[in-house]
């Protein structure tokens, strides 16, 4: 077995143990745990002391796993998924699989389709959303690299991923897009 399906298949075996990982998304280093574990997601809020009402988004590995944690979304999503040129979060009304910390005040969930061959083989393994909040306590500064996580974070994340620790490559956090019932889209952050 190479090291990549290793990395992959030691952070499913702690997500399926309801821990919390360190891992690299598509776009910065990410705290994560099994988005329909409420016991995870708490333990992921306290390690990252985000408090509550502040949610964190869920990473999906395809249009069916989308459609299981929104409500509604629009009847071109498909085209919107494909026009994508860098990563894109979804806000979206909120569908009865997410634990409700994940769910905004207002009931609507944050979704993004990955495109990272890592975060895209641990979502489709898992068969469930993977929480994914910055690597950083509340309030501080994104770690973009591996290098920049903070040694508390480090410490409380049950697995840490090796899977890129050595990669520099900065990039930008995703776009944020709120779909509306109507279709309109408004973008949250470019």
């Amino acid at each position: 077995m190479n090291r990549f399906q290793q990395e992959v298949d030691a952070a499913v075996d702690a997500l399926l143990l309801q821990q919390v990982i360190l891992y690299p998304t598509d776009t910065v280093w990410g705290l994560g745990c099994d988005a329909e574990s409420p016991p995870a997601v708490k333990q992921l809020y306290q390690l990252k002391g985000r408090p509550e009402g502040q949610p964190s988004i869920v990473l999906v590995a395809d249009l069916a796993m989308l459609q299981r944690y929104a409500a509604q979304l629009p009847d071109d999503i498909e085209a919107l998924l494909a026009s994508e040129t860098r990563p894109t979060t979804y806000i979206v009304p909120a569908g009865r699989a997410v634990t409700p910390a994940l769910v905004a005040p207002d009931g609507t969930v944050g979704l993004r389709v990955v495109k990272d061959e890592f975060c895209f083989k641990v979502v489709r393994r898992l068969g469930h959303g993977l929480v994914s909040t910055s690597a950083n306590k509340a309030g501080e500064p994104t770690p973009a690299v591996y290098g920049e996580i903070d040694a508390a974070i480090l410490r409380g994340a049950d697995h840490v991923a090796h899977w890129r620790q050595d990669d520099d490559t900065r990039v930008a956090p995703s776009r944020v897009v709120r779909l509306g019932a109507d279709g309109k889209m408004e973008v949250v952050r470019e």
